[in-house]
């Protein structure tokens, strides 16, 4: 299961289905990933006139990051659902609602094009990306960010095997793929991009204070799910719940790939 709850010797606070909105789950994501999807970005040659491009901009963070920096650039931020992207304050920040799978961009659009936690969930991602660095102009710059899930059957406790199996599962019947991320890197290289860089971040129980909290909130928001279709029970679930932040149940049930590469200028 992918990141996160609360620390040690803090509540995780009761398993009753629908006291929490899916927005909180997005504030915590980015506050677990923010700092390692800024350092990428920090380390390329990010102009203050770059047009930039976010696929999947969730709750917006980090498509105000960029409007900062890209003061006298562009920003267009794309999800499903933008309602919950604040750009006051930005003017330079533009959103829209749409599929990336159904968009399209002409050649040479934008100087980077960032995308987290995206291409996993979706059909043929390789293919998609590969369009996705075709609206990169020249000497643009390239991030994306996935997730590789670890066998369940490794997890350090028996309701942890059980739960993540049924979780990975359902990400499964989703249609996500979970060893997208492991071929990330080879994948940005195959299709033309330069400087290839990646790095990997784990997470799972016990990895930070914002895994335990990301965890405890998936499972009061989703976790019901899996006691109904008979994966756990609700004596098992709220012993994993109640297992965040002790050290003997730490794992790293998955790791976020951050690959990153250049279009060549010629």
């Amino acid at each position: 299961m992918t990141e996160t709850t609360s620390p040690r010797g803090h509540s995780t606070g009761s398993l009753t289905r629908g006291k929490t909105s899916p927005v909180d789950q997005v504030r915590l994501f980015e506050r677990k990933y923010d700092p390692v999807t800024t350092a990428v970005v920090e380390g390329l040659p990010l102009e203050r006139t770059w047009r930039c491009l976010e696929i999947g901009a969730g709750g917006g963070s980090m498509a105000r990051r960029l409007a900062q920096r890209a003061d006298h650039g562009t920003v267009l931020a794309l999800d499903l659902d933008p309602s919950h992207i604040d750009t006051a304050g930005h003017p330079n920040l533009i959103t829209r609602q749409a599929d990336v799978q159904n968009e399209d961009f002409a050649p040479g659009s934008f100087d980077l094009v960032l995308a987290r936690a995206v291409f996993e969930h979706l059909e043929k991602p390789a293919r998609l990306l590969e369009r996705a660095v075709g609206w990169l102009a020249p000497g643009g710059w390239m991030v994306v960010e996935d997730f590789y899930y670890l066998p369940p059957e490794d997890a350090t406790t028996h309701v942890s095997r059980t739960l993540v199996a049924g979780y990975l599962q359902r990400l499964r019947a989703q249609g996500a793929d979970l060893w997208w991320g492991r071929r990330l890197p080879a994948t940005l290289a195959r299709i033309g991009l330069t400087s290839v860089g990646s790095r990997v971040t784990p997470a799972g129980p016990g990895q930070s204070a914002a895994d335990d909290e990301l965890i405890a909130l998936r499972m009061r928001q989703e976790g019901h799910v899996l006691v109904d279709n008979g994966v756990v029970t609700a004596e098992e679930l709220a012993e994993f719940v109640g297992s965040l932040g002790d050290p003997r149940a730490r794992d790293m049930t998955t790791m976020l790939v951050s690959a990153w590469g250049q279009r060549p200028t010629a």
